[in-house]
C-alpha cells in the first residue's frame, strides 16, 4: 500500500523499495514496524553488531511517523508531576533528563547521517486564556526548579503577536532546543543508516502471529523469521496482531492539513520565525512552516476510530480561527492517521516475555521519544537494561471496558475534557 496521500509523501525523497520476507530466515533481533521508532531500534542495534530484521506491513514510514506534525518536544505528553507522584522524584528526573537526551539524538543523528529532512529548532507552547498563561509561568518555574531546565522562556501577548500575526494566544513558552521536522523524510533516512549499518528491512510483510518462545517466531505471510529477541513498535498501528500489551493503548485518529504554497513574505508574516506552535488544550491546534512555505496545521482528534467525511473543512475552520486572514486560501493535502495513547498519556515500554520487547504509547511524543526508545531498547538487549527499566516503574492500566466497550467509554471521558478546554 502507498503512503497516504499527504504534504509528507509529495514531498518525500525517492526511497529503495525493500523485499517482503520469504523463506525461514534467522536474526539475532526482529524488529516489528519502521516508523521512527523501529528504524531507530534497527539502527541502534546494528551498530552494536547485532544482526537485525526490520520488518513492516507495508513501507518505511507509512503509518504515524511518516504523517504526524512533526514537532519534536521536551518532556512528555504527562505531566512530570505526575510522574514523579507514580515513580517518585528521583525516577522522575532520569524520566527528565533521557526526554531532553531524545531531542539530542535527532539532532545527532540528523548530522550524522546527513538526514534532510527540513529539522528547524524553537516550539512555542501557547495559552488561549490567562489560566493557561499562569499554567505556563508554573511550569517554567518546575522546569528550572525541580529539573534543572531553564531554555523555555515565557513570551508575554505582545511578544507573542510579534511572533504570530493572530491575536488568540495571551501567553507562550518559548523552548530554543525542541524542534521541528518533516517526519516522513526522517523516517526514511534513519532506515537508509539502519541499512548502512547493516540492518535488513522487509516492507509488505504483516506480522500475523508470534509464537513466543527461544528463539521467537514472527510469522508472516511469505516466511517466518526466526530471532534471539524481538521488539515491537507499533505505534497507532496495530491491525491482526494480538498481544498482551494491547489494551494498554489506544489507536486516537488525528489529521493534518496543508494550505497551497504562500510565498515566502507571507508565510513569514504570520509565522515571524520557524518555530513550530501548539496551545496547551487537551484537544489542541499545532502549527508550523514546511520548507515550500505553505502552513501545516493539525488541530483535530477522533477518539471514536471513525474518519469523518468533513476532515478537511473541520480542520481547516479550526486554521481560520487562529489566521483569519487565509479565508479563501485553498488547502491542497488533507491526511489523517492514528496515534497511540495510554490511560495516563506516559510512554509503556516493557518485556512481555524476557526476549520480546515493546515500545508503545508515545501519545503525541514519538518524534523524539521514539529515537530514545529504540536507543533504550538496544542497550536492554545488550545487557545493560537500567534505563530501559525506568519506565516500567510506570503503571499502566487498560483502558476501562474491554475490547468492544473501551472507545465509547473514552469518547465520554474526553467530551469532559474538551468542556474544560472551552472554559
Amino acid at each position: 500500500m502507498p503512503h497516504v496521500r499527504s504534504y509528507y509523501a509529495a514531498t518525500a525523497h525517492t526511497a529503495p523499495d525493500h523485499p517482503a520476507v520469504a523463506g525461514n530466515p534467522v536474526f539475532d533481533v526482529c524488529v516489528v514496524g519502521a516508523g521512527i521508532t523501529g528504524c531507530a531500534t534497527a539502527l541502534e542495534l546494528a551498530e552494536r553488531g547485532f544482526t537485525v530484521a526490520l520488518v513492516e506491513a507495508e513501507r518505511v514510514g507509512w503509518g504515524a511517523s511518516g504523517r504526524s506534525g512533526g514537532q519534536a518536544i521536551f518532556g512528555f505528553s504527562t505531566g512530570m508531576d505526575t510522574i514523579a507522584a507514580q515513580a517518585g522524584p528521583a525516577v522522575a528526573r532520569q524520566l527528565w533528563d533521557l526526554s531532553i537526551e531524545a531531542l539530542d539524538w535527532v539532532r545527532d543523528r540528523v548530522a550524522r547521517h546527513g538526514i534532510d529532512c527540513d529539522l528547524h529548532w524553537g516550539h512555542l507552547h501557547v495559552a488561549t486564556k490567562p489560566r493557561q498563561r499562569d499554567e505556563l509561568l508554573e511550569l517554567q518555574r518546575e522546569l528550572a526548579g525541580t529539573y534543572g531546565y531553564r531554555s523555555p522562556r515565557l513570551l508575554e501577548r505582545g511578544e507573542i503577536e510579534a511572533l504570530l500575526a493572530t491575536q488568540r494566544y495571551c501567553a507562550g513558552l518559548l523552548d530554543p532546543r525542541s524542534g521541528h521536522l518533516h517526519p516522513l523524510n526522517y523516517t526514511l533516512g534513519l532506515a537508509r543508516a539502519a541499512v548502512a549499518a547493516g540492518a535488513q528491512v522487509f516492507e509488505r510483510s504483516p506480522v500475523q502471529r508470534i509464537e513466543r518462545g527461544d528463539p521467537v517466531r514472527l510469522v508472516t505471510p511469505g516466511g517466518t523469521i526466526s530471532a534471539r529477541h524481538a521488539v515491537l513498535t507499533r505505534g497507532g498501528h496495530v491491525a491482526g496482531l494480538h498481544v498482551p500489551a494491547n489494551w494498554r493503548v489506544m489507536p486516537v485518529g488525528t489529521y493534518v492539513v496543508a494550505t497551497e504554497r504562500l510565498g515566502a513574505e507571507r508565510i513569514t508574516g504570520l509565522i515571524r520565525e520557524n518555530v513550530a506552535v501548539a496551545d496547551v488544550n487537551l484537544v489542541l491546534d499545532y502549527f508550523r512552516r514546511s520548507a515550500d512555505h505553505r502552513l501545516l496545521f493539525g488541530g483535530r482528534v477522533s477518539y471514536s476510530g471513525i474518519d469523518p467525511r468533513d476532515t478537511g473543512r473541520a480542520t481547516g475552520a479550526r486554521l481560520l480561527r487562529v489566521f483569519p486572514q487565509l479565508a479563501g486560501v485553498q488547502l491542497e493535502y488533507v491526511w489523517g492517521g492514528y496515534v497511540d495513547i495510554t490511560m495516563s498519556r506516559a510512554p509503556d515500554f516493557g518485556r512481555i516475555d524476557p526476549n520480546l520487547y515493546y515500545l508503545q504509547g508515545f501519545s503525541g511524543h514519538g518524534v523524539a521519544l521514539g529515537g530514545m526508545a529504540g536507543r533504550l531498547a538496544a542497550e536492554a538487549i545488550a545487557g545493560q537494561a537500567a534505563r530501559f527499566d525506568l519506565f516500567g516503574r510506570l503503571p499502566h492500566l487498560p483502558f476501562p471496558g474491554g475490547r468492544w466497550l473501551r472507545t465509547p467509554a473514552l469518547v465520554l471521558a474526553m467530551l469532559w475534557y474538551r468542556l474544560r478546554d472551552l472554559l
